[in-house]
């Protein structure tokens, strides 16, 4: 890959005349949508960010013409075409799910009516529900139920940030966000409406005394939506924050695991 990514880094400099820019970038999103090529990755337990890979994705807009795109009874006009040949890749997607090229959906995963864009990836048995959308880049474990509503925000820039990741076995309610970056760790629990930003506070309320995380939900928590008081010049005012009531338990199975901590602490999904 090192020479690929020296030709990508070139091609986003203008060192490369349009034509080798254009070939290079074609090769990187094509190894993205083969799932070959991804923008981030686990490694020794710690997110790393592909800066280049992202490069790739925004030379495919400055090089790609805008065409028409026929789906008959549909019609599209756009620089990206849909992602093709999904009964070999062993991929469901309903009518009308969208799923652009340059995305890699692992065999096994399910696109009901949602959305999801260039550069990201979708772990094998994760269910985009209807009206959930995932955003470019953002990465998605294995195991994954995005609940109908759902908006995950995609990052491509700045290129060295860390794009949304929602590792395996996650739940994520209804009408949840989680946008800039926010990484919502191993078999977690999203609550129906839980708004997750990079500023947002994630507070465990379980012990004598809170804890208060940003931009990082830990593994196994259970998340509701809150608020909190905060002083401004004109009063007093509750601002959103999400609150941690609850673990999952590791002993039992994921689905166990879920049912029982969705009776237990009476979330809403």
């Amino acid at each position: 890959m090192s020479e690929l990514q020296q030709r990508i880094e070139a091609a986003f400099k203008g060192e490369l005349d349009d034509a080798a820019a254009w070939a290079a970038t074609q090769e990187a999103v094509g190894l993205l949508d083969r799932g070959a090529l991804r923008v981030a990755e686990k490694l020794d337990d710690t997110w790393v960010v592909h800066q280049w890979v992202k490069q790739a994705v925004l030379l495919w807009f400055r090089y790609s013409a805008m065409e028409t795109l026929p789906c008959p009874p549909f019609e599209f006009h756009d620089k990206v075409p849909l992602k093709q040949h999904l009964a070999e890749q062993g991929v469901r997607v309903v009518p009308p799910g969208t799923v652009r090229y340059g995305a890699y959906l692992e065999p096994g995963c399910v696109v009901m009516p949602g959305y999801v864009n260039i550069g990201a990836r979708v772990g094998a048995r994760t269910m985009v529900d209807t009206w959930a959308t995932v955003g470019s880049c953002a990465q998605i474990g294995r195991g994954v139920h995005l609940s109908g509503g759902v908006g995950i925000g995609g990052v491509l820039e700045p290129l060295g940030a860390r794009p949304v990741i929602i590792e395996d076995g996650c739940f994520i309610g209804s009408r949840s966000i989680v946008v800039e970056g926010v990484l919502v760790e191993e078999e977690a629990v999203l609550g129906a409406s839980v708004v997750l930003t990079a500023s947002t506070p994630v507070i465990d309320v379980t012990g004598d005394e809170e804890v208060v995380w940003k931009g990082r939900v830990p593994a196994r928590s259970v998340v509701i939506p809150g608020t909190r008081v905060k002083r401004f010049p004109a009063g007093d005012y509750h601002v959103p924050c999400a609150l941690i009531i609850g673990q999952r338990k590791p002993s039992t199975d994921r689905k166990t695991s879920l049912n029982d901590v969705l009776r237990e602490f009476a979330v809403q999904v």
